[in-house]
């Protein structure tokens, strides 16, 4: 259940950041905007790790910087901007089941009947959560979200598939070091100087790269590697309950009853779908039958 608490970490990190975004960040920036939080944590994350990429990671840390950081960090700070809070966050719920998908032919991980049932239920929250008529709800912000949720689910099966044997830390860093290289020069083409920041954007910048980029990049790569993919997709629903309440309680967005039961569904589907207490595979001495592991112990105590 460690894996499970940890993992959690980053949806809930990730749908408050929705909200931050939202509120205390420049609309009309989001190159600028994905820049800025996914350089520091890199940056951050390789001052502790101390490690650079070797071999093949020089150009796979490449890949999974463009797909994990930059062009998701784009596409999140575009449906962030263009949806209320509860809707942004919500679109991403649809992953586990995309998680799943794409996880059997990258590392052979078969989706299991009960999580499939569990991404199903939380994906008939998210429909009844986004068929309420909120008001501000567009068809590019929801495009653009729904964009984000294929492109990450693929770079995250990604690093499950080329992370074995690779520190966590490290691969993150070089991850986010790589996204935010990408995008300070498109950002300074396409969006001129970078812009004049406030002391409130400047805060809301500080918890976008350091909580909801490096710990919980890092939590989510921990994860990854430690449970199955659709497991990781599961825990991700906790991404628009954190929107949805957030958004409730703090950004003054009405729940309706109909959103109330796609919450309900939505976290049932997180609570159901979490792994059970597997069995330890036994040990080559336990493989062995009782009498022959009976006849071994007496030739030791003979010789």
């Amino acid at each position: 259940m460690r894996w499970v608490a940890l993992t959690a970490v980053a949806p809930v990190a990730w749908g408050a950041n929705y909200y931050v975004t939202h509120e205390f960040l420049p609309a009309d920036r989001p190159l600028y905007g994905a820049a800025l939080r996914a350089l520091p944590a890199g940056l951050v994350l390789l001052a502790l790790c101390r490690q650079r990429p070797r071999g093949a990671w020089w150009w796979r840390s490449a890949v999974l910087g463009l797909l994990n950081m930059s062009v998701f960090f784009v596409l999140v700070y575009a449906a962030s901007q263009l949806l209320p809070t509860s809707v942004a966050s919500t679109v991403m719920a649809v992953s586990p089941l995309t998680m799943m998908l794409i996880a059997w032919p990258l590392v052979s991980e078969r989706p299991r009947p009960a999580q499939s049932a569990c991404a199903v239920l939380g994906l008939g929250g998210v429909c009844l959560m986004l068929l309420t008529g909120v008001a501000g709800t567009s068809v590019p912000g929801v495009l653009a979200s729904a964009a984000a949720m294929l492109v990450s689910a693929f770079g995250h099966v990604l690093t499950k598939r080329w992370g074995a044997g690779t520190d966590v830390l490290a691969s993150t860093a070089w991850q986010l070091t790589a996204g935010g290289l990408f995008l300070l020069p498109v950002a300074a083409a396409v969006e001129g100087p970078p812009p004049a920041l406030s002391a409130p954007a400047l805060l809301a910048f500080g918890y976008a790269s350091l909580v909801a980029t490096a710990l919980a990049f890092v939590a989510w790569f921990t994860g990854l590697r430690h449970l199955p993919a659709g497991t990781v997709g599961l825990i991700g629903l906790l991404n628009p309950v954190t929107g949805v309440l957030l958004g409730t309680a703090v950004a003054g967005e009405v729940l309706t009853g109909r959103q109330l039961c796609g919450l309900v569904l939505a976290l049932a589907g997180v609570v159901l779908g979490r792994p059970g207490r597997e069995r330890r595979p036994p040990l080559p001495e336990e493989r062995r039958s009782p009498a022959r592991r009976g006849s071994e112990r007496r030739g030791r105590l003979l010789s």
